[in-house]
């Protein structure tokens, strides 16, 4: 909804700025915190965490946050949740600690960690959008999306999304792997990048896959995608056959690549944590079972 023509008082009827609001919508204050709340915290970029949980209570809570504390509902599997974040380090008080997305998402775990992901990527969201990128205004609330508007040139900004493919390449009963320049983390992976405006998703699998290993690859085949907050992506995940050419990795970008045969791979991300490995594994079983 795009409001034009209309003084700040009339303004008012559409955005949030502050306590006008009474009921509870995407943006909350302190006081619209219920005491069924579960509360998702993280201080400085950073999630609060005692063992496994993550998930607070309101009473665990709420004694403990800072007057600045900003609240953002957060929905996940039919469940709400409040993401909230402070620049403050109240770990110590909570008797928890401070640990990294990155390092939360890695861990095996039976907990379900996308709603983490899903609020810290909200969080970044609000936190990069407080001002207006066209004319520089502070932007207020929208009182029923989650959205921020500018009352100044009316511009909108919604939660976006970056797409990405991410492709395992096969010959047989080799999958190409390879070890990204970038993230020292020892796992060998598929072939992933951004999409490019006026590209299909099919079309940065062939561009991808060319520019970071030299190959040429055919029959591309969607199998499934996967949210993923770093910052925050939505990976498209595919299996393409080999073609034709050798190995080059891309210098910068991959230290090193090779086909691997399913029975004899390094080290690969696991199937519950990430797309790449569910990709590598899917392809893995078809091949044991004589489906390919």
């Amino acid at each position: 909804m795009v409001v034009s023509g209309c003084n700040w008082k009339e303004k008012l009827n559409v955005f949030y700025s502050g306590p006008l609001m009474s009921d509870r919508n995407y943006f909350l204050l302190r006081e619209h915190l219920v005491e069924s709340d579960r509360l998702i915290l993280f201080c400085n970029n950073k999630i609060v965490v005692q063992g496994e949980n993550f998930i607070w209570r309101y009473e665990q809570l709420i004694e403990n946050l800072p007057a600045n504390t900003e609240y953002l509902i957060v929905e996940h599997k039919d469940k709400h949740f409040v993401a909230a974040s402070t620049d403050q380090d109240i770990s110590i008080k909570l008797a928890a600690e401070l640990k990294s997305l990155r390092s939360l998402l890695f861990k095996e775990s039976d907990k379900d960690f996308a709603i983490a992901g899903k609020a810290s990527q909200i969080l970044d969201w609000y936190r990069a959008h407080k001002f207006c990128g066209a004319c520089g205004a502070a932007t207020v609330q929208h009182i029923s999306q989650r959205a921020l508007c500018c009352p100044s040139c009316n511009d909108q900004y919604f939660p976006r999304i970056n797409p990405c493919a991410i492709v395992l390449v096969t010959k047989g009963r080799e999958v190409l792997l390879a070890r990204s320049a970038r993230f020292r983390s020892g796992f060998f992976s598929c072939l992933a990048g951004f999409i490019e405006v006026g590209e299909s998703a099919e079309e940065t699998v062939l561009r991808e896959v060319k520019e970071e290993s030299g190959l040429i690859v055919h029959n591309i085949r969607y199998i499934k995608s996967q949210s993923w907050p770093f910052p925050s992506q939505l990976m498209l995940g595919f299996h393409a056959d080999y073609k034709s050419g050798e190995i080059v990795p891309e210098p910068g970008e991959i230290d090193e690549a090779a086909f691997y045969d399913i029975d004899d791979m390094p080290v690969v991300p696991s199937p519950k944590i990430s797309v790449a490995g569910e990709l590598i594994e899917i392809y893995a079983n078809q091949v044991r079972n004589g489906l390919i």
